[in-house]
Formats: structure tokens, C-alpha cells, sequence
């Protein structure tokens, strides 16, 4: 096997992998990555592989074990922290998935559309109002699903800024303190909103779970708690980044942009399988952990009891065994199985609502404005580090 090589590390462009990775995919589907903490555990870079091991029950998701691989000292600072949906197993994994299924079905999202797409038109609005530049992240990209996911969950929008600043001190810190404060304070802020929910009951998701737990006295309040956290920061922070990074990488593809333009308003429309290749290209959560409960034989290798697992979606979705010309944007790409939402049990529960939201949110941008265009050249907007969900930190546009 080629050397280890430490993981995370940050991307050179902001829609490409990590160069730094490439030597590993001489050792495709499975290799070792070494960790900030010195330790080395398996790295999933093949497709087949990695829908073979996420499906399989012998990879743990439990978080709380001692053995779960962390990718950052902050991160594992914060170990001991409750995680719902992604960091528990069946049996509990299961029961909080049905409390949830039917609130992200085909059916609830189509429901939710003229919502999203009022949320949208609402918000380039207030863009082409106020003018060329703008600042695309904080004017169009985070506050789609910050307002669409408080909408779903009863949660009150005038705490947007509170929620959104400590969603992105608890994934990116910067420091091991940030994080625990963070985390702390979310805690702190769903304890007191569950409880003056119950005393006013409102129409939101969460809504429905406290009135739930009152004709069967589940789930409890910590449980609540941390179903409502997991699902506000899952419900905004992929999507954001996903709109974001999405422009971004558009932008600099004019040719794939402009045949999107063209098929904006074609039958079948062309956006639902762009969006699809975006997921595929983008790969913002670049790393799924798991941890092996027993020896698992794959591919000629063995991994063993209490080893760490992480998957590189975006090495798995540019697979060439699985993707023709894997590293071009193809709108027309057959084979659309890609793992940016997962395989398995855990595969995103919220993948309806994100796809609803990027479709009518990208479609309705370069819609509106036709001219969109950076604002600065591309070499000098910053965007996100290794360590956490890819995407834009700003996106200066102009039209």
C-alpha cells in the first residue's frame, strides 16, 4: 500500500478533490490515512467497496465509542456529545428515522415547493433591489434553507443569526473551546424552544413530536433535543454550501452553463439532472466515519475490530469503475448512483428536500439573471477547509 498520508486535507480547487489524495487511488478501493492524532485507519476511495461496507451492520455508527475515529482535536472534544440519526445504531437509529420519514416523503417536499420557491423569488428580490455586486452566500445561499428548514420545524427565523453563527463555530471552530460553547448553546437554545413549545404548541415539525411524546411519552425532551439539532444544521448547512459551491463551480463551466440555461424550461427539464451531477461533482461531505465492531474481509483486505472507517465521497463519486470521465460536469451522465447522500441505513434522510431546494433555487438564479456573473476573479474567493462541509465562505457576484 502507498504511504499514509494525513486526512483531512484541503482542497486546491474549491470542486476537485485534494491532490494531495491522488496517491491513493493507486491503491483504489481501500488504503490507510493517518489522523491528526497520529492514528491510522482504512480510506474507502472505490465505488462498489463502498456501498458493500456502508450497507454493512458490522460498521458502526455509535460516536460515543472511545474507538470512533475523529478528523479534528475540537471534533473530539466534543466526542462524548449526543448525535442523533448519523451517530447511533439500530435499534435507536431506527425508531428516531420513522418518527421523521413521513415529514421528508416525495409527497411532503412537492407540498413544500411553492413554499421554497415563494422563499426564493422573495430573496433575489431583495437582491436585484438592492443592486449589483452582491454578496451571493449571505444573500441568497444560506437563507433559502435556513428559512425553508425553520418553516418545516417550527423553529422561529428571528434566530437565524443566533443559529446559523453557532452552527459554524460547531463545525469549524476554529478552536476545541468554540466548538464545545457551541454546542453547548444549541443544547441550551432547543431545551428552552421545546419548552415554550409545549406550554404554546405551533404547527412545525417539532411541533408534532412534542404531541406525540404527550399521547405516548416518547421521545424524551434530550432526545427532542437532539433530533432538532442534527436536522437545523443538516437541514441548512449541506444546502447552503451545495447553492453556493454549485454557482461557483457553474460560473466557471460557462459551456455547461450556458446548455443548462438552454434547458431551463425544456421537457423533461434539465435542472433535476444537473442537480444530480452536482451532487455527484461537488461531494461537500467528503468524509462519512465508521467504526468496525468485527474482523470484515473486502477486497482482499482485512479490516479488523475497533479499526476506524472513512469513505472520500468525493474520491468514491469520481470513481472511473463507476463514472465515464468522471472528472467533467455531464448533464446527461446514465449512471446517477452516487453516494453524496450516503448508502445504507444512513443514506440522508433529508434527500428530498435538499434536491427540491436546489433544483428550484439554481433554476430561479440563473434565471432571474442571465448575466450572473463572479465579481472578482475566481482565484480570489475563499472557500472552505478539509476539515468540514465544502462550500463557499462568500461568493462576490455581480450581473
Amino acid at each position: 500500500m502507498t504511504e499514509s498520508v494525513a486526512f483531512p486535507q484541503d482542497r486546491t480547487c474549491p470542486y476537485h478533490p485534494p491532490t494531495a489524495y491522488e496517491p491513493l487511488l493507486d491503491d483504489r478501493p481501500l488504503s490507510k490515512v493517518s489522523l491528526f492524532d497520529g492514528r491510522s485507519v482504512w480510506f474507502v476511495t472505490g465505488h462498489s467497496a463502498a456501498r458493500a461496507l456502508l450497507a454493512d451492520p458490522r460498521l458502526s455508527s455509535d460516536r460515543e465509542s472511545r474507538a470512533f475515529p475523529t478528523l479534528t482535536e475540537r471534533v473530539a472534544r466534543v466526542r462524548t456529545k449526543r448525535v442523533a440519526l448519523l451517530g447511533v445504531d439500530d435499534p435507536l437509529h431506527n425508531a428516531q428515522r420513522r418518527m421523521l420519514i413521513p415529514s421528508f416523503s416525495v409527497k411532503r417536499v412537492n407540498g413544500l415547493r411553492p413554499r421554497i420557491q415563494e422563499t426564493v423569488d422573495r430573496l433575489l428580490d431583495d437582491m436585484v433591489e438592492k443592486g449589483s455586486p452582491a454578496e451571493l452566500v449571505n444573500a441568497f445561499a444560506l437563507p433559502v434553507p435556513s428559512m425553508v428548514i425553520c418553516s418545516l420545524l417550527g423553529v422561529p427565523y428571528e434566530d437565524h443569526v443566533f443559529f446559523e453563527e453557532q452552527s459554524s463555530r460547531l463545525l469549524r471552530g476554529p478552536t476545541s473551546d468554540d466548538t464545545q460553547h457551541a454546542r453547548d448553546q444549541l443544547d441550551a437554545y432547543f431545551h428552552a424552544l421545546i419548552e415554550t413549545k409545549r406550554r404554546e404548541p405551533g404547527d412545525g415539525l417539532l411541533d408534532e413530536l412534542i404531541a406525540r411524546q404527550r399521547e405516548s411519552g416518547e421521545p424524551h425532551t434530550e432526545e427532542l433535543v437532539d433530533l432538532a439539532l442534527i436536522l437545523l444544521i443538516a437541514g441548512h448547512e449541506t444546502t447552503a454550501n451545495m447553492i453556493s459551491l454549485g454557482t461557483f463551480t457553474l460560473l466557471s463551466h460557462p459551456e455547461r452553463l450556458a446548455e443548462l440555461r438552454a434547458g431551463l424550461h425544456a421537457e423533461p427539464p434539465l435542472m433535476p439532472a444537473a442537480v444530480e451531477e452536482l451532487l455527484r461533482f461537488l461531494s461537500i461531505a467528503d468524509s462519512v466515519l465508521r467504526l468496525a465492531k468485527e474482523d470484515i474481509e473486502v477486497e482482499g483486505s482485512t479490516i479488523r475490530a475497533d479499526d476506524g472507517v472513512i469513505f472520500s465521497t468525493s474520491l468514491i463519486n469520481r470513481d472511473t469503475e463507476a463514472f465515464e470521465t468522471p472528472q467533467e460536469l455531464d448533464w446527461h451522465r446514465t449512471n446517477r448512483h452516487h453516494l453524496a447522500f450516503g448508502f445504507g441505513i444512513h443514506q440522508c434522510l433529508g434527500q428530498n428536500l435538499a434536491r427540491a431546494e436546489l433544483e428550484i433555487a439554481l433554476r430561479s438564479l440563473f434565471d432571474r439573471l442571465p448575466d450572473l456573473r463572479l465579481a472578482v476573479p475566481a482565484d480570489e474567493i475563499p472557500f472552505k477547509p478539509g476539515d468540514t462541509l465544502q462550500g463557499m465562505i462568500e461568493l462576490p457576484v455581480a450581473w
